[in-house]
């Protein structure tokens, strides 16, 4: 029912891996027509940062503290938003929020929880 959500957390020991899924609702979300589709976080006590964004261009970037660790994909055929996380840390510990920006709008998810620990 929602426009965008997240799926996919939980809780996984240092050196784990997870995947976490953004679906997108095609007809007011459509992925192949919009402009930014990114993963954010936040830890407690902790800003909103920005993990990991492609853009409608297919490029990449990410957070330094993620670097060579996260991938980002999508999928346009299911209108959907992947974070693929390697060799977590319990600092990768947050709330997981998938954004997606079409022309003058910007959607959020709820979040969804990622706990690396031992």
């Amino acid at each position: 029912q929602a426009l965008v959500e997240e799926s996919g957390g939980g809780l996984v020991q240092p050196g784990g891996s997870l995947r976490l899924s953004c679906t997108a609702e095609r007809t007011s979300v459509n992925l192949l027509t919009s402009s930014s589709m990114a993963w954010y976080r936040q830890a407690p006590g902790q800003q909103r940062e920005l993990v990991a964004r492609i853009l409608g261009s297919g490029a990449t970037n990410y957070a330094t503290s993620v670097e060579g660790r996260f991938t980002i994909s999508r999928d346009l055929a299911a209108n959907m938003v992947y974070l693929q996380m390697n060799s977590l840390k319990p600092e990768d510990t947050a709330v997981y929020y998938c954004n997606v920006v079409r022309f003058e709008n910007s959607y959020w998810g709820q979040g969804t929880q990622v706990s690396v620990s031992s």
